[in-house]
């Protein structure tokens, strides 16, 4: 955020997979999206399509992995019908030496008059069972080249089928993962403008309970956030800050789920200021912690929460420079008692990096 808590945000390529875009998405007439939804229904519909795009990154990501061994598959396949056809050479090489013995061995001759060239039975019975030999090999190996040319086909055949079922497959994921990704972002930019909209009314809108399954923590303290990237660190400065920075800033696409770092209580909710929609709760031992530029909130003054709870969403609401959770571990619930977060966490047994 900017002064006296701004900050610079540079969002690192690993959120590339998540499409996020720098501008915000217009309507097929060219309008920004008026978040006309109600809050719940936009909230839970963020929620609702991270879960499909899950689903539909791991299928993408399955497809791809498939491609991959119908690659190597084929390649092998591609070098035993390289064999086959080295094969069937050697066959019609054969066949063609085997012609040529007879040419020479008088083969082609009629019986009769072999039976009158020759200078015995016996010569003639020898003749008559190597020519009798020479064109059982004859059609032996006709044969064999012909079953072997038919199973080169019917290979060449099921290798062409298989490399069009993994194209269309292919085709087929990465056409529903661009989907869930288009309307994911165009309801996290909805879900900002209703953000944006209670900052600048300088009013919050009220709780928004977010459908969250158990999440079984065994743990008393966890990160905030998953599926993160650190940018910003406590005490870093520059000309982006009036003093030193204050938190720890997480880099995540908006409408991300922010939850509570360890159990405690609601102490404060705001919408406005720099800070622009932001939590503070109460733990035990004095410590407060601070979750600022969100786009919506799951918790109202007063509730009691428990480690990992999701209490709001990511966004970049107030004076932010891009999507992105700031957090702070505080001495007092005001700016200006914040402490090194990352150390504090990390003590506890919720490192993050």
């Amino acid at each position: 955020m900017r002064s006296p808590h701004c900050h610079p945000l540079f969002v690192p390529a690993l959120l590339c997979a998540a499409t996020l875009l720098t501008a915000r998405p217009a309507a097929a007439d060219g309008r920004l999206f008026d978040g006309s939804a109600s809050d719940a229904g936009i909230s839970s519909q963020v929620i609702r399509l991270y879960e499909e795009a899950a689903v539909a990154a791991g299928r993408y990501q399955e497809a791809r992995l498939a491609a991959e061994a119908q690659r190597v598959k084929a390649q092998r396949l591609e070098e035993r019908l390289d064999r086959k056809r080295q094969e069937i050479d050697r066959l019609r090489d054969d066949l063609g030496r085997i012609a040529r013995a007879q040419y020479r061995g008088s083969g082609a001759l009629p019986v009769t008059a072999q039976f009158i060239l020759a200078r015995s039975l016996d010569d003639l019975m020898r003749s008559q069972r190597v020519l009798t030999r020479a064109n059982l090999a004859v059609a032996g190996a006709i044969d064999k080249s012909r079953r072997a040319e038919a199973r080169l086909a019917a290979d060449e055949a099921e290798a062409a089928a298989a490399r069009r079922v993994l194209d269309q497959r292919n085709a087929d994921m990465a056409a529903l993962k661009y989907d869930v990704e288009q309307k994911l972002e165009q309801a996290r930019w909805q879900l900002q403008g209703q953000a944006d909209a209670s900052v600048a009314a300088g009013s919050c809108r009220g709780a928004v309970r977010l459908d969250q399954a158990s999440a079984g923590l065994t743990r008393q303290w966890v990160p905030p956030v998953e599926g993160y990237v650190l940018s910003a660190r406590f005490g870093s400065g520059g000309a982006h800050w009036a003093s030193r920075h204050s938190g720890q800033d997480f880099a995540l696409p908006i409408g991300s789920p922010v939850r509570a770092v360890g159990a405690g209580r609601v102490v404060r909710v705001l919408c406005g200021g720099a800070f622009g929609i932001e939590i503070v709760l109460e733990h035990a031992g004095g410590y407060y912690t601070q979750y600022a530029h969100l786009a919506s909130v799951a918790v109202d003054p007063g509730d009691r929460v428990v480690t990992g709870q999701w209490i709001g969403q990511s966004g970049t609401s107030g004076n932010s420079t891009g999507p992105h959770l700031h957090f702070e571990v505080r001495v007092t619930p005001d700016y200006g008692s914040a402490i090194d977060p990352v150390p504090w966490l990390a003590a506890r047994g919720a490192p993050v990096g």
